[in-house]
């Protein structure tokens, strides 16, 4: 990591801490690292941690809602306790505004909605100059592969092509939220698609290492998931959805469709749950939980579920 103020180092030791023991995500790092960006712009010639700048960068700010300023805040307060308990600081931790709960109801896709949407990503207009070229191969593809796979959007704009086997269709997750490594086993016709893609991209990105690179083979940032996604769909669509109910779509129309099918559920959830990059299997469960009005269509019994976990135990 790049040495930006008095605090980096041990930010970098904090980080590689939290990432050996499985507990960090890109967010989670990304707001370290904006404290450590802050700590050299305010403070330049700061030499250690003090109270007054905890309790600034804590402070709620008045362009953010409370769950907005959690997010920012809470990565600070665990690095302080870090700190602490290693004799590094002696600082109090500022108090924060209490977490609101989120009522939150996902979109639920219909199939002209979708048919919409990817039409209008085959369809986008092609530009001159290299970068929008590279966009416009780059949409279609990769809205596709969140719809097919149940990839997170940040696992997706983070992938290298060394993590994608265009032989066997077997895709390598390994910067996914938490740092769990997992497998997601792609379609047949995705596979295909994802084949096509890698041999057009590599002859305007020769040599890359990013699946889906911009002009200089760096990741897409998540601003340009969700700036994409919300223009293409509002060009087609007058409901409103985000990028990552595509996976929650994935979900749901997994688990409906094998209830449809007369499979047993129980036994093909534990797979899902992994392939999605869940530790536990209620992690994919809230994600069924969440949609009106076919919720009940499975009832889980405490014996069934604590199967399931012994199950996840054992494997």
């Amino acid at each position: 990591m790049k040495t930006i103020s008095f605090l980096s180092d041990a930010i970098e030791r904090y980080v590689k801490y939290r990432k050996a023991s499985g507990r960090d995500s890109y967010s989670y790092v990304k707001n370290i690292i904006l404290f450590d960006h802050f700590c050299a712009r305010e403070y330049p010639e700061q030499t250690e941690l003090s109270q007054e700048i905890v309790d600034r960068w804590c402070r709620q700010r008045s362009s953010e809602c409370t769950n907005s300023c959690l997010s920012r805040v809470y990565p600070i307060l665990n690095f302080i306790k870090y700190m602490n308990k290693r004799g590094m600081a002696k600082l109090e931790l500022p108090q924060v505004p209490r977490s609101v709960p989120k009522t939150y109801t996902p979109h639920h896709f219909t199939h002209e909605e979708l048919k919409r949407f990817f039409d209008a990503c085959d369809n986008t207009r092609p530009r001159r100059g290299r970068s929008a070229t590279i966009q416009h191969m780059t949409l279609p593809v990769f809205f596709r592969l969140l719809y097919s796979s149940g990839m997170r959007t940040t696992e997706a704009i983070l992938l290298e092509r060394d993590d994608v086997n265009l032989e066997n269709g077997v895709v390598s997750i390994k910067r996914g939220k938490g740092y769990d490594q997992h497998y997601v086993v792609l379609h047949d016709t995705m596979l295909d698609l994802m084949r096509t893609y890698d041999g057009r991209i590599d002859e305007l990105v020769p040599h890359r290492r990013v699946f889906f690179p911009t002009p200089d083979d760096k990741p897409h940032p998540p601003v340009w998931v969700t700036y994409h996604f919300r223009v293409l769909w509002q060009s087609c669509n007058s409901s409103h959805a985000i990028p990552y109910e595509l996976r929650h779509n994935y979900a749901v129309e997994n688990i409906n469709r094998w209830t449809h099918q007369g499979f047993s559920v129980h036994g093909k959830l534990l797979a899902l749950s992994k392939s999605m990059g869940h530790r536990q299997i209620e992690s994919t469960l809230a994600y069924y939980s969440l949609t009106p009005a076919i919720s009940d269509i499975m009832e889980y019994t405490e014996n069934q579920l604590l199967k399931l976990k012994t199950d996840e135990k054992e494997d």
